[in-house]
């Protein structure tokens, strides 16, 4: 299953910045097809469709649509690709994927709301007493 990314390397620099689009389209385009591979790895059909996965990728990198230096693009490509093939070759558990990739960074929970103080008499003697 790994030998899918074996051959994938970016080479180390990109001569313009068109040359720098290409080579990002290029390596979404192997994302995306390491999909299946990867939600066949780590089990995902129950938490994860690959469309999902897929909007993932796609909104990682355009996190850094901003970016306009070919050498930092190619600097992004070399660590997306070694993200990518840690993950084809099973390097990363699976609760590592659904937390990074799958649940995102707003968390498994969301606040929906004013969470109880602890206005107990108890905590109240606690919290005047000299312990801080």
């Amino acid at each position: 299953m790994a030998s899918t990314l074996k051959y994938v390397r970016v080479p180390p620099n990109s001569a313009n910045m068109e040359e720098a689009r290409k080579r990002v389209f290029e390596f979404f385009k192997t994302a995306c097809r390491s999909i299946p591979t990867i939600m066949d790895i780590y089990i995902l059909d129950d938490v994860a469709k690959p469309s999902q996965l897929r909007s993932t990728v796609a909104s990682e990198i355009r996190k850094n649509a901003h970016v306009t230096d070919p050498k930092v693009i190619d600097m992004l490509l070399i660590k997306a690709t070694e993200e990518l093939s840690n993950i084809v070759e099973h390097a990363k558990q699976r609760h590592h994927i659904i937390g990074q990739y799958v649940v995102g960074r707003q968390g498994l929970t969301q606040d929906l709301g004013i969470k109880d103080q602890g206005n107990s008499n108890f905590l109240n003697s606690f919290y005047s007493g000299n312990y801080f």
